[in-house]
Formats: C-alpha cells, sequence, structure tokens
C-alpha cells in the first residue's frame, strides 16, 4: 500500500514562491524515483521535475529550469518542490508521484497524490 499527500499549494503574486511538500507512506520510499507533474485546466499532465531514488541525479522541464528544485529527504519519505519566481503559467494542479521506471511521462508513474493546487495572478 502506498499513499502520496501533497501539501503547500495555494495563491501567490507573480514573482513570488512557493513550497510544495510530497509525504510518502511505506519502508520502500528510497528504491523509488519520483516525479512532479502538473495539469492546467484544459491541457495534458506534464512533468515538472523528477529525482532518482537517491537524490543523486535531477531532471527539469525546460520551462522551469532555473526556478524549481526537487528534492527529498528520504529519512522522512518526503519529496519537495521548491518553485521561485513564480509565473501566471505555473498555475494548476501539481501532483507528485512514484516511478515505476524514471521517464517522463505519467505512464512511468504507478501512484500518484490528490494535487494540490497553485495559483499564480499578475
Amino acid at each position: 500500500q502506498v499513499q502520496l499527500v501533497e501539501s503547500g499549494g495555494g495563491l501567490v503574486q507573480a514573482g513570488g514562491s512557493l513550497r510544495l511538500s510530497c509525504a510518502a507512506s511505506g519502508r520502500t520510499f528510497s528504491n523509488y524515483a519520483m516525479g512532479w507533474f502538473r495539469q492546467a485546466p484544459g491541457k495534458e499532465r506534464v512533468i515538472v521535475a523528477r529525482i532518482s531514488r537517491s537524490g543523486g541525479s535531477t531532471s527539469y522541464a525546460d520551462s522551469v529550469k532555473g526556478r524549481f528544485t526537487i528534492s527529498r529527504d528520504n529519512a522522512k519519505n518526503t519529496v519537495y518542490l521548491q518553485m521561485n519566481s513564480l509565473e501566471p503559467e505555473d498555475t494548476a494542479v501539481y501532483y507528485c508521484a512514484r516511478a515505476a521506471v524514471y521517464g517522463t511521462s505519467p505512464s512511468n508513474y504507478d501512484y500518484w497524490g490528490q494535487g494540490t493546487q497553485v495559483t499564480v495572478s499578475s
């Protein structure tokens, strides 16, 4: 049984920052890479960032490079997404997910959180 719970979303002005957290259940958290995805209304769910099992490797969508940072604390079974210099285009529901394989497609991920809304106003 795997459960992922996101938190930290909210309303922020353009240029501001938010930190999202994803708390995971289970004793095998460190065995899995994790990813953050987002989905805006009427748009496809796309990857934002991913992180390897140990946290030693990360990857970002071009749209967020230099602004977002993914990290993890395996001792706390938690993945984070630090979002800086937020733009209205970042407005979406953000999801964390566990990777079955370390890919960029939603189909590469087998467990998902419920999502947390991020709204960036101009």
